[in-house]
C-alpha cells in the first residue's frame, strides 16, 4: 500500500486519540486532496454523509478496527481540523512530494 503524502494521523490535536481517533485521522490522510477541497462546512449532515459515501445506514462512518462509532458530528470536526492542517502544510508537502 502506498503511503499518503499527508501525516495528519500524527499531528497534535484536541480530539480523542484512542484507536478510533487515530484510524479516523489515517482515513483522512488517504482521502484525495481534490475531494477534501470540495467539502463545504455549510453542508447539512446528510449532504456530508452523501459526499463521503462511506457511512453506514445508522449514520456512522464505516471504519475498520475501531473501538467505537464515529458519528457525522465527530467526523465533521476532525475533517475540518484536517483541512486546516492541509492548508497549513500543503506547499511543503507538495514541494517534497
Amino acid at each position: 500500500m502506498e503511503q499518503p503524502v499527508w501525516n495528519f494521523e500524527q499531528e497534535p490535536g484536541d480530539e480523542r486519540l484512542d484507536e478510533t481517533g487515530v484510524n479516523l485521522r489515517a482515513y483522512f490522510d488517504r482521502m484525495p486532496d481534490e475531494k477534501m477541497q470540495q467539502y463545504c462546512s455549510d453542508w447539512t449532515d446528510e449532504q456530508t454523509i452523501e459526499w463521503d459515501n462511506n457511512f453506514r445506514d445508522d449514520d456512522n462512518l464505516m471504519l475498520l478496527c475501531c473501538e467505537r462509532d464515529v458519528d457525522v458530528r465527530e467526523y465533521r470536526k476532525v475533517l475540518e481540523n484536517c483541512i486546516n492542517y492541509r492548508n497549513r502544510v500543503r506547499a511543503i508537502v507538495m514541494k517534497d512530494g
